[in-house]
């Protein structure tokens, strides 16, 4: 168990229900606990179907945006979590009370009827990865009323805008995200509100657009999509293009965009494979085993990270939770290549399940 206080705060759909006069800093600390969860959250499911992807197809653009993606979303995750400390505030990352679980909701109620699967890649995990990034208004398909996470952040902007004097400067990380989707999504310092109100563009800007192009705006990222539309290109296999100027309007008539050659994960049942009653060898309970300490080794690093007093230390722990990344995926694809019982053709796959430190 972490060393974080420990207290519930409220979803997500509840902090948007509170008007705004009441989007003070106890509002805005509950809110950003749950961003940084949300964050968390995309990685798992996003990570499986990258390593689904079978090494004949890694240097694919289907592989190199899923793996742009993935940094991402790192990236995004250490914002939120400058985004707690500046306020005064400590992220709770290793706490498993609230590691999101899986197959499951996302955190807070956002997209209440959408479940999040731990799967390999394929048309379904595809349209699952473009719901969890759906924008309010998108410049194709149609939209959707719940609430949407671009929302969720803009009312974190305001609760900032609002109360700027809160913004200390405090416990701020620098990551240099490299090989990730466009620019400007390193891990800044966040020392001022135009600090904060840049971050948040970028979060809020490389996973679902600008209301009128479906483009990431940033310099040097000219033609790469957000992240929404970058999964529904994969999706119906073609590039999304402008079809018209007046009004403006895409869809998806581009070139052909293959889908790569996948190892066929099956869902993870709730709880992992034993606690879903298929059977596991001791060889694979290994890997397992392996692949959860891994993965919790990350998110305790992770956590010291923001709690060190020290920046050579806070730098130490963050340089520890990428090396745990890397540790993940030799056991994931290890187990993506075991077929699971029963002649489906589907494989075992990684659980993401978060067991506490040994004593």
């Amino acid at each position: 168990m972490s060393g974080a206080v420990k207290y519930r705060s409220k979803a997500i759909v509840e902090l948007m229900e509170m008007p705004a006069t009441e989007h003070d800093d106890t509002w805005l600390k509950d809110a950003l606990q749950q961003a940084v969860m949300l964050e968390l959250a995309t990685l798992p499911p996003y990570l499986c179907g990258l390593w689904s992807i079978q090494e004949a197809d890694s240097g694919s653009d289907v592989f190199e945006t899923i793996h742009e993606i993935v940094f991402d979303e790192m990236s995004h995750m250490g914002l939120v979590c400058n985004m707690v400390t500046t306020i005064g505030e400590m992220p709770r990352i290793a706490d498993s009370d609230l590691v999101p679980k899986y197959p499951g909701p996302l955190p807070g109620g956002v997209q209440p009827d959408l479940t999040v699967s731990l799967t390999g890649l394929s048309k379904q995990a595809l349209d699952m990865y473009s719901r969890i990034e759906r924008p309010d208004d998108p410049v194709v398909e149609e939209r959707e009323t719940h609430t949407s996470i671009g929302a969720f952040y803009t009312a974190i902007l305001e609760a900032f805008r609002s109360q700027p004097e809160l913004i200390r400067g405090t416990r701020q990380l620098t990551k240099i995200m490299a090989g990730a989707h466009g620019q400007g999504n390193n891990v800044t310092p966040l020392r001022s509100l135009a600090d904060v109100e840049a971050a948040l563009q970028v979060i809020k800007e490389q996973g679902e657009g600008t209301a009128v192009s479906p483009e990431n705006p940033f310099p040097g990222a000219a033609g790469e999509l957000a992240h929404f539309y970058s999964f529904r290109e994969i999706f119906h296999g073609r590039k999304l293009i402008r079809v018209s100027d007046d009004p403006p309007r895409f869809d998806f008539q581009g070139d052909e965009i293959p889908m790569p050659q996948t190892l066929p994960m099956g869902t993870v049942p709730a709880g992992g494979w034993v606690e879903g009653g298929v059977p596991v060898s001791a060889a694979m309970q290994q890997d397992l085993t392996a692949f959860n300490r891994h993965y919790s080794s990350l998110l305790r690093f992770l956590e010291r990270a923001w709690r060190a007093e020290q920046p050579a230390t806070a730098t130490q722990m963050l340089n520890r939770a990428v090396g745990e990344m890397f540790n993940m995926q030799g056991p994931a694809q290890a187990l993506m290549a075991t077929p699971l019982p029963g002649g489906s053709g589907m494989t075992y796959g990684p659980e993401f399940l978060y067991v506490e430190e040994d004593p």
